[in-house]
């Protein structure tokens, strides 16, 4: 499972943030670890040094092997909300996503033979008229 971080100018990209998200997400996916192959997860403030409410936002996209790309956004006050408030959105869009997947909706229809068990003894004297 590869994992990628990105910063905005506005935070601080460091090894303790890097280790910290990668530990984060190993152990709420891992017993997904087989299914999903990347995680990209992109960090912003989005009002700078300004501040404020709910201004740090986190997006995770997260590439489960033979399907499209899961993405969720969260916003929350610091780091550590936004990252845990993605996380849980992620959690539930790929359970989402894998049961679907597993499980679909509709079985096929099963169709029948016409021509099974059905004998027409008279078609073998059968002759055009022409």
């Amino acid at each position: 499972m590869n994992i990628e971080l990105r910063t905005d100018k506005n935070i601080q990209n460091s090894d303790r943030l890097i280790t910290y998200v990668r530990e984060e997400l190993n152990q709420e996916f891992l017993r997904h670890s087989e299914k999903i192959t990347h995680f990209s997860v992109h960090l912003s403030d989005e009002n700078g040094p300004k501040g404020g409410e709910a201004d740090i936002k986190c997006m995770i996209e997260a590439r489960p092997a033979g399907l499209k790309p899961v993405v969720v956004n969260h916003k929350g006050h610091n780091i550590d909300t936004a990252i845990h408030g993605a996380i849980e959105r992620l959690k539930r869009s790929l359970e989402h996503t894998f049961e679907k997947n597993e499980k679909p909706r509709s079985a096929q229809p099963a169709f029948v033979d016409a021509d099974e068990g059905i004998v027409d003894e008279d078609l073998d004297d059968y002759s055009p008229q022409h």
